[in-house]
């Protein structure tokens, strides 16, 4: 367990706490709580880079690492978009269902795809994408703008911000699609089965 793992399992464990701190935030209206719940989607979002800081300079990088990191990063923004996408009208401003909609879709796509290449070739070569980060980025100003509470004043900003969200996170998932399908069709077990004999001969 490197130093870089366990702080991204610091990360996760932030998590509950900062769902939690919306939720009362919701119902009781006090600011604390927002700005607990704010503060903790900043800390979570900043070790973020610097766990992946500490991987690079002192060498941490794992197996374990390349799984966990996008893992904590995935928990985080999505658990903080599926609680703000529920209606709080008189606290928060509400992120779009189809918004929702798409980044959950999205990755549920890719999970089962990275199960079926996982299974089928043994490996997966994930190539990180400027979308994906683009989406990322996208989606964590959306959770953070709707925090600030500045949708008060410049909701169409968020509006625009939820659209550009959705269009890249759209655009990243088909982009890792034609990756995951390349990735397959090298691999002999998608060969029809002549082809396969063929190549296998006993």
């Amino acid at each position: 367990m490197t130093t870089a793992n366990k702080i991204t399992i610091l990360r996760m464990l932030l998590i509950p706490f900062f769902v939690v701190e919306i939720l009362y935030y919701v119902e009781t209206g006090n600011e604390l709580h927002r700005l607990l719940a704010l503060l903790t989607f900043a800390v979570a979002a900043i070790l973020d880079g610097v766990d992946g800081y500490v991987a690079r300079r002192y060498k941490q990088w794992s197996e374990l690492g390349t799984i966990l990191d996008p893992l904590a990063d995935k928990l985080l923004l999505v658990s903080g978009i599926v609680v703000l996408s529920f209606e709080h009208h008189s606290r928060l401003a509400t992120i779009p269902l189809w918004l929702t909609g798409t980044i959950i879709g999205r990755d549920l796509l890719l999970g089962i795809g990275a199960i079926v290449i996982w299974l089928t070739v043994g490996k997966i070569t994930v190539r990180p994408r400027l979308t994906g980060k683009i989406a990322t980025v996208l989606q964590m100003s959306t959770v953070l703008w709707i925090l600030l509470k500045w949708s008060d004043n410049h909701a169409l900003w968020l509006k625009y911000i939820s659209i550009g969200a959705a269009v890249s996170t759209g655009l990243s998932g088909l982009l890792y699609v034609f990756d995951g399908m390349k990735q397959l069709g090298t691999h002999p077990s998608s060969l029809p089965a002549k082809n396969q004999a063929a190549n296998n001969p006993k």
